[in-house]
C-alpha cells in the first residue's frame, strides 16, 4: 500500500487474464466471496450502480455511482460506507480500479486500486485499510478453484 495525503494505492499483480479479474470485480457472485460476504449488484456503466447490503441483515452499505467504466481495464465509481453512520455523514470518496496486463503475454495482470478524494473523509480514510483483505481475497478467488470467503 502507497499512501499520500488524501490517497491509498495498493497494488497487486494476478495470476489471471484481465477479462476474470474485470468479471470478479462486477459480478456479485464473485463479490461475494471476497469484499465481507456482501450481497450487491452492480450496473457497470457510466451512471449505474453498485449497491452492496449486509447479507444477513439486508442493511445497506453502499450506494454508489459508476464515474468510469472500460472493460477490462478500469472502473471507478464513488464510494461512501452507509453501514456506519459516522462515515454516511462524511464526504463521498473515489475508487478506481485499474487492470493492466504484465509485459509478458499469459502471465497475468497487475491490478491496482486508488481510493482517493479522502482529504474531506477522515474516518472513512482510517477504515479502508480492509482493502487489502479486499484484494488479497480477490486475488485468491481468481487465481484458484477453492475461492476465499470473507467474512
Amino acid at each position: 500500500m502507497t499512501e499520500q495525503a488524501g490517497t491509498l494505492v495498493f497494488e497487486i499483480t494476478i495470476t489471471a487474464p484481465p477479462e476474470r479479474v474485470w468479471e470478479a470485480i462486477v459480478t456479485p457472485e464473485f463479490r461475494a466471496r471476497y469484499f465481507f460476504g456482501q450481497r450487491s449488484e452492480v450496473d457497470a456503466r457510466v451512471g449505474g450502480r453498485i449497491l452492496s447490503w449486509d447479507p444477513e441483515t439486508g442493511e445497506p452499505w453502499g450506494d454508489d455511482v459508476v464515474l468510469e467504466c472500460d472493460p477490462p481495464r478500469v472502473l471507478a465509481h464513488t464510494w461512501r460506507s452507509l453501514y456506519d453512520p459516522e462515515l454516511a455523514a462524511e464526504r463521498e470518496s473515489r475508487v478506481t480500479w485499474t487492470i493492466t496486463p504484465t509485459a509478458s503475454p499469459g502471465e497475468g495482470c497487475v491490478l491496482r486500486v486508488v481510493h482517493d478524494r479522502l482529504d474531506a473523509s477522515p474516518k472513512t480514510a482510517a477504515h479502508v485499510t480492509g482493502w487489502t483483505t479486499v484484494i488479497d481475497g480477490l486475488k485468491q478467488v481468481v487465481e484458484s478453484s477453492t475461492p476465499a470467503i470473507v467474512h
